[in-house]
């Protein structure tokens, strides 16, 4: 795909703030190891992180730089560093991944004949000029990548961006990881050992780190109105930097009656087989999610999945057919979709878990997104754009 006709190889380089699990850190690391093996020199810049030796064992160069700092003097810093590094190793594409990286990049490349892009991961806050001025650094890329149409709106209507300049390239999931055809009984009986959930009810998972915009106190509301209780939900994901929020969770909890039925566990790195151990899962989002990865995630699972009708979940889920949509503030209608998806057929579930497979392997696999990302750039390369 690259152009050879020089016979040198295109040089990459992506930076973001670190290397530590996450949506934009795993997407960084797709694209790093797809442009090597599509005869990139590919390159990650950032402070650092678990997932380093992953890009390192694909041939992908990493370099360590404080680029998690929003400290000013650092950003200056690090424009230095970038400047240099992209002088000596002859970069061609400067893909900037976070706001910070991002102000760096931009002193960095001034007057070097390399093209920037930059990819909005989210919809950041726009309150005050400042915030606003500090966001805009994203919209100064040849090209931008948005990860929905649902953030490509957002840029429009708040920047002031040409449609014509943004790359609409959503999100990708896994297909190898995300199989549900991997995972063994044995997988599920050492599962239900932690997780101890009241034998023969159906579990409803809600994946995401403990924060209020995840909606967990949207679906306690919405539970608290189904009668019987008929069910064990778990509530999968850390707390970190909002313990607050969780206390009142589980005051919640015990106000509405509902303590044997909700737990609270952490995350988990497999997160296949926690998808695998639920008859339901839900993304609540009281706030619109950028892209709704769980949703997704869970359709490539093959599982049933209930999301607010709101942001990237309502792009990603086909409402009746690969999922169902609810309205982010009536807990009720979330408490009515609930038990319809428990009390359905399994007939009808299997119809929707293959249409939910099939809707992700045709629209929101990460062989998709690696590859459309490749495609920008080359054309950027070849000057087409």
């Amino acid at each position: 795909m690259a152009n050879r006709e020089s016979n040198k190889k295109p040089v990459l380089l992506q930076i973001l703030p670190s290397l530590y699990s996450g949506g934009v850190e795993r997407g960084t690391v797709e694209i790093a190891v797809a442009a090597a093996k599509e005869g990139f020199t590919s390159i990650v810049a950032s402070s650092g992180g678990t997932m380093v030796p992953m890009l390192e064992a694909e041939g992908v160069t990493h370099i360590k730089l404080p680029l998690a700092s929003k400290n000013p003097l650092m950003m200056f810093y690090n424009s230095i560093r970038l400047s240099f590094i992209i002088r000596k190793r002859k970069v061609n594409i400067l893909h900037a991944r976070s706001r910070a990286p991002a102000w760096a990049a931009r002193m960095a490349f001034k007057g070097k004949r390399c093209r920037f892009i930059t990819t909005f991961h989210g919809v950041y806050g726009v309150k005050g000029p400042l915030k606003k001025s500090y966001n805009r650094v994203m919209t100064k890329g040849d090209k931008i990548i948005a990860i929905s149409n649902f953030v490509a709106d957002h840029i429009v209507e708040n920047y002031g961006i040409d449609r014509s300049k943004i790359e609409v390239i959503h999100r990708g999931v896994d297909l190898i990881e995300f199989d549900p055809e991997r995972i063994t009984k044995e997988d599920k009986r050492k599962q239900e050992l932690q997780w101890k959930p009241q034998k023969y009810l159906p579990i409803i998972l809600l994946p995401g780190r403990i924060t209020r915009w995840k909606g967990h106190d949207f679906l306690l509301k919405a539970l608290a109105e189904i009668p019987h209780h008929d069910y064990t939900c778990v509530f999968l994901g850390d707390d970190k930097h909002h313990n607050q929020y969780k206390i009142e969770l589980l005051e919640e909890i015990e106000r509405l009656k509902l303590r044997g039925n909700v737990t609270m566990m952490p995350n988990t790195p497999n997160m296949p087989l926690a998808y695998a151990m639920a008859d339901l899962v839900v993304s609540a989002s009281t706030q619109p999610e950028a892209f709704g990865r769980v949703a997704v995630e869970a359709q490539a699972m093959g599982r049933m999945v209930i999301a607010t009708n709101h942001g990237g979940s309502a792009e990603t889920i086909v409402n009746g057919k690969t999922g169902f949509l609810v309205s982010p503030t009536d807990p009720k209608e979330m408490a009515a979709m609930i038990e319809k998806v428990l009390k359905m057929q399994e007939k009808d579930k299997l119809v929707i878990a293959t249409n939910a497979r099939k809707h992700v392997q045709k629209n929101f696999s990460s062989k998709q997104m690696s590859d459309r990302t490749l495609v920008l750039y080359n054309q950027l390369l070849e000057g087409e754009e």
